[in-house]
């Protein structure tokens, strides 16, 4: 009985459990949109592979600092050897009445165990080593901060997309919502007599053709979340909730509000100029340390411990100096290093010159489409609002008889242009906000 109890509580669970799993599984994940900015600032794989470099740019530091600092060693060693006198080019004379010496000698025993320390005292192009690897860290920094300003603008820009591709299938299902009630209108016009069948058939043409629409609409829609997902380093299959709307003060920033401050600003913030900047350093740097390889360089070494036959018998010994070490001549392949470093560091202004360039054309074209979305919006709210008045009047005239409703479905069409012209408008205002913000290397600031 038991048995086919414990049966019986299997198969439930098994059959429970399969329609209970997915609907765990899918719990949608609400997303604003400065939640999108900050998840893709932590997590996302480029801001993660960025920090990795981090981190081997600081092992590589703490390598360089490494020759500088002392170093200890220990060492221990027993043995028993044997050895021909002539190998060692050694010729005894032989006293007279004695006998001459064997080639083989031994076997001798030898034990030994020392402590060792090597200190550098003198290293100049080390300690430029050093400070080349610190800039080296720094810059990879920067770089981070490079990934995490492209994975802020790409989540926002995914986001902008994905609000924008559903106020758009918000917009399809309003359109078809109005165009069956416009066959319900041509129905009871036609059963009162006052407009022919045709009337009905147009309206209901105009209703397939917008539920079609919705129909891609929402499609697209759901593309768009898949998009943010990936933007955020997601699973692509999780559901997202975009809870934020298209508005006129979404992606709003710390950027100043003047284009000519704003130039300045980005300037001083862009990441990929501060990147370069210590690029610039470190070339130089590195040029320092290869010229100061000329200059001497001064090591101590100091040892002790015990040696003997026996470890009994062994007893303390030690060994301690200096050792100066001046390069003179290495086939010029110094100069060839050198020239090599004075042409990266000559790149590297160059880079330098274009990127700020870069940036001024950056910020100043994204304050143009800024100011352009903001009259396309100004035109747009204007255009819906004639719209609305003239589907209003159409619908009108079809009621009163005046009229047959293809006013209707050409009001109806010129509202449907007027909504996505209104959408348009308000997505690339958050468009331009983003990329100004991101000339300005503050998209993380983005809210």
């Amino acid at each position: 009985m038991p048995s086919r109890l414990g049966r019986a509580a299997v198969a439930l669970l098994a059959t429970v459990l399969p329609s209970a799993a997915p609907a765990l599984a899918q719990a949608p994940r609400v997303l604003h949109f400065g939640d999108a900015i900050a998840a893709a600032t932590r997590a996302t794989p480029a801001v993660d592979l960025a920090s990795l470099r981090v981190d081997e740019a600081r092992a590589r530091a703490g390598e360089a600092r490494a020759a500088l600092l002392p170093g200890l060693s220990g060492s221990a060693a027993e043995s028993n050897r044997t050895f021909n006198l002539k190998s060692l080019g050694l010729s005894l004379p032989t006293p007279p009445g004695a006998a001459p010496l064997a080639d083989l000698q031994g076997p001798v025993d030898l034990v030994d165990a020392r402590l060792k320390v090597t200190q550098t005292l003198l290293d100049i192009p080390g300690v430029l080593r050093v400070r080349s690897a610190g800039e080296a860290t720094r810059t990879a920094l920067a770089d981070r901060d490079a990934a995490t300003e492209q994975a802020a603008q790409a989540a926002a820009t995914a986001y902008l997309r994905a609000a924008r591709a559903q106020a758009l299938a918000s917009a399809r299902a309003a359109d078809a919502e109005l165009a069956a009630a416009l066959v319900s209108l041509a129905d009871l016009q036609r059963r009162a007599g006052t407009a022919p069948t045709i009337d009905a058939t147009r309206a209901r043409t105009e209703l397939a053709a917008a539920r079609g629409e919705e129909i891609v609409a929402r499609h697209q829609a759901e593309r768009a979340r898949i998009d943010v997902a990936r933007a955020l380093g997601v699973d692509p299959s999780t559901p997202l909730v975009i809870a934020d709307s298209l508005s006129e003060t979404m992606a709003e920033s710390a950027v100043p509000i003047d284009s000519a401050a704003a130039i300045g600003f980005a300037l001083q913030r862009r990441p990929e100029l501060a990147a370069e900047r210590l690029r610039l350093e470190r070339a130089r740097t590195e040029r320092a340390a290869i010229s100061a390889e000329r200059l001497p360089r001064l090591d101590a070494e100091a040892d002790w411990g015990v040696s003997g036959d026996r470890w009994p018998d062994a007893f303390p010994t030690r060994a301690y100096g200096l050792a100066v070490a001046l390069p003179l001549f290495d086939g010029g392949r110094r100069e060839s290093r050198v020239a090599e470093q004075r042409s990266v560091a000559r790149e590297s202004e160059v880079r330098s010159r274009d990127l700020r360039d870069q940036i001024s054309a950056e910020m100043s074209g994204a304050w143009l489409d800024l100011a352009s979305g903001r009259e396309q919006l100004d035109v747009a709210d204007e255009r819906l609002a004639l719209a609305e008045a003239e589907l209003s009047q159409a619908r009108e005239r079809f009621v009163n008889g005046v009229a047959s409703n293809l006013e209707i479905i050409e009001a109806q069409s010129t509202l449907v242009r007027a909504r996505d012209a209104a959408i348009e408008a308000r997505f690339a205002i958050a468009s331009s906000r983003v990329a100004v913000a991101r000339a300005a290397g503050v998209a993380r600031s983005l809210r």
